[in-house]
């Protein structure tokens, strides 16, 4: 037998709040109604990437790894150069583990 959800709670809310609860659950790709019973328990919420957040961070993925073999090739000549170069894609490795899938 179904054991969905089947008691209905209504409460009231400008239209301006119900325009920006719409589109929030948009952005996660929740329903209305799911969207404000996580938002309302506290569990977390996650957006989902638009096309745009995608590319940035397959190019944020690709100057990581260029800096690494930028890093690898001056690793003999310039100890000082190399940390440098390892410090910025490890700069940009901690930005792009705040925007994993």
């Amino acid at each position: 037998m179904f054991k969905g959800k089947g008691d209905l709670v209504k409460f009231r809310c400008s239209v301006y709040e119900k325009k920006l609860l719409k589109v929030k659950a948009k952005r996660t790709g929740l329903t209305l109604s799911e969207y404000i019973r996580r938002s309302l328990f506290q569990i977390e919420i996650t957006e989902r990437f638009t096309e745009e957040h995608i590319q940035i961070y397959k190019m944020l993925i690709k100057y990581h790894n260029n800096f690494k073999s930028i890093g690898n090739m001056f690793k003999k000549r310039n100890p000082k150069l190399t940390q440098e170069v390892y410090d910025l894609a490890n700069d940009i490795k901690a930005h792009l583990k705040k925007f994993q899938p």
